[in-house]
């Protein structure tokens, strides 16, 4: 408690200089450990029981669905879904098969790598794309057979049949360049048979309205006045979580009645605890410990936070043949209820994770064009809808939501505007995202983007860009071109209208730092902005369970300081077979005080902005202990986490650098990104 009573004492300090209601108490909360049954008005099962995760009976405000037992049943888990196939794409007529096949023709014959492997690969994508053309109902069973045999996996036909992905295969080998850039791109990415595709160059000459302001408008006047935001992310809630079930199982996700250790297939070798472990997605009462903890460790029981952000994956890691779109829509609907009743007032702003998807990872450009274009407005639709029936976005955002992958633009009375992505569509797991690859932007995404930060700067507004599929780091989550892209219209618009970017997906507490130029000259001159990872609520893999909240200048909307809580996933085991305490949520550190004491010249107003933590860099290059720290961290101080010497400490600090996927892998020693071992 001594060193919190020092932090509270700084903080306290901070408040009277800062004109701030901020403030952190208790340091650490302890969960009650019955689950709270005032939560939901039924249950399927007995909520007070500690054998089983609660089953409770949620209804779809949107659908007006009650949702079956079935669908969650941790005992009689499906093995496919029939209900929601995806579309297959219509015969083409000769004359467009003789213009694809010509086509082909000459991306092969201009492809010098084609008498690799590579060149193997893409031959066998020219075979798809013939079956995809000409009979595509054929599609989904050429996958499964592909699939048996190059032995890509063991369960074929529920990943690549007609009702998983072989019907997403059929689309994009009918669309998709395949003996050119975007097969080589697939049988890199997905087979590691062809070389990494470079980046492309870009052509910028018509993309911005107008030229970068010069001199940039006066930065604005910091109030004093402190904002409290509340950063979450990858729930990755697992409503067939079935406790004391085997938790250190052979394959596939674990903590499921139907899978097993080899070793031991009778009796669990390591029963799954009540609150979750290291190899598994968060049961109902790991989420439910988090969001109940989050108020009283924040001091927001009364007042809420002024806005809170959720960086996407609320769905649990099932394989592709034991999801379902109402298995999704169940997701969502539970989670975004949770988070409106336990988190207290105070909108949500929310973006799509690769998980909140079915199939997963999968959203497809609207510029494929007919039915196609549509597969997924249904997720779009629901999911703004239950943003709009919660009240954190108006009915005419709403709209503009659904048609536009879920991507939105809110203006605060405040000044913010905050600008959603759903980054999907730059995922190196998208399927779609290979179809026309030698264009940045498909999807119109960053078109969108672009087109919000001018009104933005027109208006004298500050922006924050929030998605779930980070740009950069260690360059091995985005594609390439659409993340240099990004980094571009990033420079573009920074510093005066970007005060911050934040994503999710890593699970990991981690950073990047945007430079000008496309980072050729990396220094604190050069930094403008820097892109916040959260940390995750699922300890899967090999993490502990974490929030952060960030203190915000309410005028400049930058962050001034960021404190990190976590729960040890070690201690869960002990927690089992009672009800008198549930989880610990405890202070793990503020960003200020770890990284900032060797960062002279900045006071305590000042931001943590893309120069600060650029500062934060040079002090890990001159005491690699800093690294140690960021490493400790990065895990939310799992004792499951690697330590960091050597090339990881020179790779870490590239990465801290790194805002694109482009820069990272151009610059970076490749393998050390997670600590997820």
């Amino acid at each position: 408690m001594a060193g919190f009573a020092k932090l509270a004492g700084a903080l306290a300090v901070g408040t009277v200089a800062a004109q701030s209601t901020f403030a952190i108490q208790p340091s650490t909360y302890t969960v009650p450990g019955a689950f709270p049954t005032s939560l939901y008005s039924s249950y399927y099962n007995n909520p007070t029981a500690t054998s089983a995760q609660v089953q409770p009976v949620v209804s779809d405000p949107v659908t007006h669905e009650t949702y079956p037992f079935s669908l969650t049943d941790p005992d009689n888990i499906p093995s496919n879904d029939t209900a929601d196939p995806h579309p297959l794409p219509s015969p083409a007529p000769p004359n467009v098969l003789l213009a694809h096949a010509i086509a082909q023709l000459d991306s092969i014959a201009a492809n010098p790598q084609y008498a690799s492997s590579c060149a193997r690969c893409q031959a066998s994508l020219e075979v798809a794309k013939f079956i995809a053309l000409t009979a595509p109902q054929l599609g989904p069973e050429f996958a499964v057979a592909a699939c048996e045999h190059f032995n890509y996996s063991t369960t074929c036909e529920g990943t690549y049949g007609k009702n998983a992905l072989g019907s997403v295969l059929t689309q994009v080998a009918a669309y998709a360049d395949v003996g050119g850039y975007d097969g080589q791109a697939l049988c890199h990415n997905f087979l590691s048979l062809c070389p990494a595709p470079a980046t492309l160059p870009l052509n910028l000459t018509s993309w911005f309205a107008k030229p970068k302001p010069n001199p940039l408008p006066p930065p604005k006047t910091p109030s004093g006045d402190r904002l409290r935001v509340l950063h979450i992310s990858d729930a990755h809630i697992d409503i067939r979580y079935a406790t004391h079930s085997e938790a250190n199982c052979t394959s596939g996700i674990c903590c499921r009645a139907n899978n097993y250790n080899h070793a031991s297939p009778e009796v669990p070798l390591f029963p799954a605890p009540r609150y979750g472990t290291y190899s598994c997605d968060s049961p109902i009462s790991l989420v439910t410990s988090a969001l109940e903890a989050i108020p009283p460790l924040t001091g927001t029981e009364e007042t809420g936070f002024a806005w809170t952000l959720f960086t996407g994956d609320l769905v649990s890691h099932d394989a592709e043949y034991q999801l379902s779109r109402s298995y999704v829509e169940y997701a969502e609907t539970m989670l975004y209820d949770l988070f409106k009743r336990m988190l207290g007032s105070g909108p949500v702003y929310a973006v799509l994770g690769n998980h909140d998807s079915y199939d997963q990872a999968q959203d497809a450009p609207y510029s494929i064009g007919g039915p196609l274009a549509s597969q997924f407005t249904w997720n779009y639709d629901h999911v703004s809808s239950l943003w709009q029936y919660e009240n954190w976005i108006s009915e005419t955002t709403a709209e503009y939501a659904s048609t536009h992958y879920s991507a939105y633009m809110v203006r605060r009375a405040d000044g913010l505007r905050v600008i959603t992505l759903n980054t999907n569509l730059w995922y190196r797991a998208n399927y779609f995202s290979y179809i026309n690859m030698t264009h940045p932007d498909t999807s119109g995404m960053l078109r969108f983007l672009t087109d919000e930060l001018q009104a933005a700067e027109d208006a004298g507004d500050r922006v924050w860009i929030m998605g779930h599929v980070l740009s950069g780091w260690d360059g091995t989550n985005g594609l390439l071109n659409p993340t240099n892209l990004f980094y571009q219209i990033v420079d573009r618009y920074t510093p005066h209208v970007i005060a911050n970017i934040f994503w999710g997906h890593t699970h990991e507490d981690e950073l990047s730092i945007f430079y000008s130029n496309n980072a050729t000259n990396i220094s604190a001159e050069t930094a403008q902005v820097v892109s916040w990872v959260g940390p995750s609520i699922t300890p899967l893999t090999n993490l502990n369970s974490g929030f952060r909240v960030y203190e915000v200048d309410s005028a400049t909307f930058d962050i001034v300081d960021a404190y990190t809580w976590r729960s040890d996933v070690n201690s869960f085991p002990s927690l089992d077979n009672q009800t008198e305490a549930g989880p610990t949520y405890v202070f793990e550190y503020s960003t200020r005080e770890a990284y900032g004491a060797n960062i002279t010249g900045w006071g305590p107003d000042d931001p943590l902005n893309g120069t600060w933590w650029h500062l934060v860099t040079e002090a890990m290059e001159a005491d690699p202990s800093l690294v140690t720290t960021f490493n400790t961290y990065q895990g939310k101080s799992s004792v499951r986490s690697p330590s960091c010497t050597g090339t990881c400490v020179t790779a870490k600090i590239c990465y801290l650098r790194s805002g694109s996927s482009s820069i990272a892998v151009q610059n970076c020693p490749a393998g050390y990104g997670s600590v997820q071992s």
